[in-house]
């Protein structure tokens, strides 16, 4: 869902929420628009279990633009973990995104009973998340991301280069490579890149970066850009920004080509090997990680040591001599104390 598409979409106390969370908040639009679906999703499965629409109704045909807030007011917690078990049977959302719905709930419903005081109490305020596996990250190896780069092909192959080349050197966020503009470069070889909540870090780009950007510019379309999209710096066919879909297809296609399509990997995993290969073999800093990456925990970040601790262990397993067994010599008994040698005299 688009942002221009709210005004549409919800009632105007909905709408204030999502512009509450752009503008006071600091969201980020991909982040605001994610509420947006999620709180369209809920409105529809209150109006099914309401009996508010025709059974036969469509999901995704469920208007949402004339609930009422008395229908929001009536949730309850139950409503709100019925909800959550529909999206993990029915939708088969899995736990990262259904937590972050009942995030969503619990912020809306927070908002109108702290900001606005449209409710007298807050519904959902003991509505608990589903508990999220902690998993390692998948990624590449360095041989992998080089056999990555050598399958870029095709038409718009430097660009395609270049945006491979910027996720495996910088550890971009998709949203964040999307977003980037000409205007963004330095001359002094820094990338100034808006993370999550609209901040602002430096990357500094290493000679691979630089020569893939000096390499990609003669290519990038001119004549024809769209008027909106004229400062960025990656260009899609129809001569627009490049759209997020447009670069996880880029990734997709060309891992399949490098022969790495079973890996389950995707752009997000590129930011993941960057990370990896920089704690590997940069002799980086973890707090130095954190800052290239935008991370604003520690915590988040330390996820990479881990990475290179599995390896280390995988590693000395698969030592040659890692099964050879010490030798034994048989245990000699020492006899327990007999009375009968108790006269006996050294």
């Amino acid at each position: 869902m688009k942002k221009e598409n709210f005004i549409d979409t919800f009632p105007s106390y909905v709408v204030e929420y999502l512009n509450y969370n752009s503008v006071i908040k600091n969201r980020s639009d991909w982040t605001v628009c994610e509420y947006a679906n999620d709180l369209q999703t809920f409105f529809r499965f209150l109006k099914i279990i309401r009996g508010l629409v025709p059974k036969e109704t469509p999901f995704e045909e469920i208007t949402v633009k004339d609930i009422s807030i008395e229908t929001v007011a009536s949730v309850t917690l139950q409503d709100a973990y019925m909800f959550l078990v529909y999206c993990k049977d029915t939708r088969q959302n899995n736990e990262r995104t259904r937590a972050r719905k009942a995030t969503t709930l619990r912020m809306f419903y927070k908002y109108l009973t702290v900001q606005k005081r449209i409710l007298d109490e807050n519904p959902l305020q003991e509505l608990d998340a589903p508990k999220i596996k902690k998993t390692l990250p998948k990624y590449l190896t360095l041989e992998e991301s080089l056999d990555l780069l050598k399958s870029v092909d095709g038409k718009f192959k430097e660009r395609d280069y270049c945006i491979l080349t910027l996720f495996l050197n910088c550890g971009m966020r998709l949203s964040e490579l999307v977003s980037l503009n000409l205007s963004d470069i330095r001359s002094n070889n820094t990338l100034v890149v808006t993370g999550k909540g609209n901040k602002e870090r430096t990357i500094y780009l290493n000679d691979a970066c630089v020569d893939a950007i000096n390499a990609y510019l003669p290519f990038r379309p001119v004549d024809g850009v769209k008027q909106k999209d004229k400062d960025a710096l990656f260009i899609s066919r129809q001569k627009g920004r490049i759209s997020p879909k447009t670069v996880q297809f880029i990734v997709k296609s060309t891992l399949e080509k490098a022969g790495l399509s079973d890996r389950e990997l995707s752009t997000h995993k590129l930011r993941h090997t960057a990370a990896t290969l920089m704690y590997q073999y940069g002799d980086v800093d973890v707090l130095a990680i954190k800052e290239i990456l935008g991370h604003e925990s520690l915590s988040t970040t330390q996820i990479y040591t881990h990475v290179v601790n599995e390896q280390l262990q995988k590693a000395a397993a698969a030592n040659p001599l890692s099964n050879v067994k010490a030798p034994k010599r048989p245990v000699i008994e020492i006899p327990a104390d007999d009375s009968s040698n108790d006269d006996i005299t050294e």
